[in-house]
């Protein structure tokens, strides 16, 4: 039989400390309400009629009364939480990472570049085979018709002629393959002679076919192409800085949440400089690879609310005269793009805190 020990003192009128085995509580209330606060944390709340003997009462917050099944409850509670914070913690580092490389793209824009076309290369390649005279793909596909002997199953099944119009149809096949390697050669033994004789005209068609700014779209649209020298080339882009420049700072907490904070002026007309200039510095390098141009200028634009109409319009923020030379010996990997600049004739104006303004007419020849 175990020992049992309670004693109840009244500290104030209606309340009451109770000390028992199990720990201290505190009661109050007046006859038939009253509630009782224990140490344990349990908190119960009795009901009842005065003199009846009649009451009900209600338990919450104890922890000393857990059964199994809600401790197991309880732990895959706890689970489920520590789970959300890892994949919270997990999507955070993700952000944070597709952040930085966002920035790392922005900065280094400039550091890719096509492949150079050497045209003279281009213009000595011999044809893959006399015009008038069968192709490579054509006298292969002949030989395998010319040479063919039905085995016995095909003899016996009657499969000989089928072989032979198949393999018929294979050589017209290959006449068509042997017509498309020949085009190809002309054409590109064509364009080779136009460029090398300054052909201006010639200089847009390959800009066209070969799209070398193609995967600067995202970081810029409506490139515009033009000269009237055949030693130079004008290129014109618009910025899409609102598409491409972040306003927000990603980083982690000590806890590894996900921290967003607005990008200071500074940081976001500084990265917005870099983003310009390495886009220019790209155009001209991929210009410079397909022609043979000594001079590419490049020119950008952005768009501007006037004040004074309400209207947007376009103003000239950046225009560069760069030379192949001077472009050719820069160290692409370890540059600024903004302070590279400084090797060219330029027009820029630019402030820490507000960015570029217009810099009204562009470098001219």
């Amino acid at each position: 039989m175990g020992l049992n020990f309670r004693k109840s003192f009244k500290i104030a009128p209606g309340i009451r400390m109770n000390v028992g085995k199990k720990g201290v509580g505190v009661s109050f209330g007046v006859p038939g309400l009253r509630y009782t606060i224990n140490s344990s944390g349990r908190k119960t709340t009795t009901v009842g009629i005065p003199g009846s003997g009649i009451s009900y009462s209600t338990t919450s917050g104890s922890r000393s009364y857990k059964t199994p099944a809600y401790q197991r409850r309880s732990e895959l509670a706890r689970l489920q939480r520590e789970q959300r914070k890892l994949q919270e913690q997990e999507y955070a580092r993700l952000q944070v990472t597709l952040y930085e490389n966002k920035l790392d793209q922005i900065r280094s824009i400039h550091q890719e570049c096509d492949d150079p076309v050497d045209w003279k290369e281009v213009y000595r390649r011999l044809a893959p085979f006399k015009n008038g005279q069968e192709g490579p793909n054509t006298k292969a596909a002949r030989e395998q018709l010319e040479s063919y002997q039905p085995s016995v199953m095909e003899r016996i099944f009657n499969k000989t002629e089928a072989k032979l119009q198949e393999l018929a149809q294979e050589v017209e096949k290959a006449k068509a393959k042997d017509a498309e390697l020949w085009n190809s050669w002309k054409h590109m033994h064509t364009v080779a002679e136009k460029i090398l004789k300054r052909d201006m005209d010639s200089y847009l068609e390959v800009i066209q076919e070969y799209t070398p700014l193609d995967d600067l779209v995202e970081f810029g649209s409506g490139f515009e192409f033009g000269t009237d020298n055949p030693n130079i080339m004008q290129v014109s882009f618009e910025v899409n800085a609102l598409n491409v420049i972040p306003n927000k700072a990603l980083s982690l907490t000590k806890t590894g949440k996900l921290s967003e904070k607005p990008l200071s002026k500074t940081a976001y007309y500084d990265l917005y400089q870099d983003y310009v200039c390495s886009c220019a510095l790209r155009i001209a390098r991929d210009l410079f690879a397909l022609l043979p141009v000594y001079y590419v200028f490049v020119h950008a634009y952005e768009e501007v609310i006037n004040t004074a109409t309400g209207h947007k319009q376009e103003q000239a923020i950046l225009s560069v005269k760069f030379d192949r030379p001077m472009l050719n010996r820069l160290n692409f990997e370890n540059l600024d793009p903004s302070d590279a600049l400084v090797n060219f004739p330029h027009k820029m104006k630019f402030k820490k805190t507000s960015g570029f303004e217009d810099i009204g007419t562009v470098l001219d020849d």
